[in-house]
């Protein structure tokens, strides 16, 4: 396996993730509560909650990846715990509970600026294998 770096995909960049760690261990990412991502209450969106939470484990996944590689969700699971109110940045921190050959599962925790906890989401990632070159035969 080769050193991967962040890239940066276009729905995390279209949501505002700021992605401030990432690696085979852990992902760290922060994201700001815009009125684009509430609901009509002036909330973060639970669909907003699990897109980021989702880029956060996928994120950490491909970190884990044999080289060529892909991966996908197969599973998510979300808790929603407590409000992010628009306006306040949260946080998320993504750790691997199994990195295995076939899957991966991580656990992403979001938390709000006064550090109370605003989800928790589990995610399977499954791992997908390259496609064969067209010079191999198949």
């Amino acid at each position: 396996m080769t050193a991967r770096q962040f890239t940066p995909q276009p729905f995390s960049t279209l949501m505002g993730v700021e992605v401030t760690e990432a690696n085979r261990e852990r992902v760290r990412a922060r994201l700001k509560v815009r009125p684009d991502l509430c609901t009509s209450g002036g909330i973060l969106h639970g669909g907003a909650i699990m897109a980021f939470a989702d880029m956060m484990g996928a994120t950490g996944a491909v970190f884990n990846l044999p080289d060529g590689a892909g991966t996908t969700t197969i599973e998510s699971k979300t808790n929603f715990i407590g409000p992010a109110p628009e306006g306040t940045t949260v946080t998320a921190e993504s750790l691997p509970v199994h990195i295995g050959r076939r899957t991966s599962v991580w656990t992403t925790r979001i938390t709000g600026e006064n550090g109370k906890l605003v989800a928790v989401v589990t995610q399977t990632q499954f791992v997908l294998e390259p496609l064969p070159s067209a010079k191999q035969p198949v």
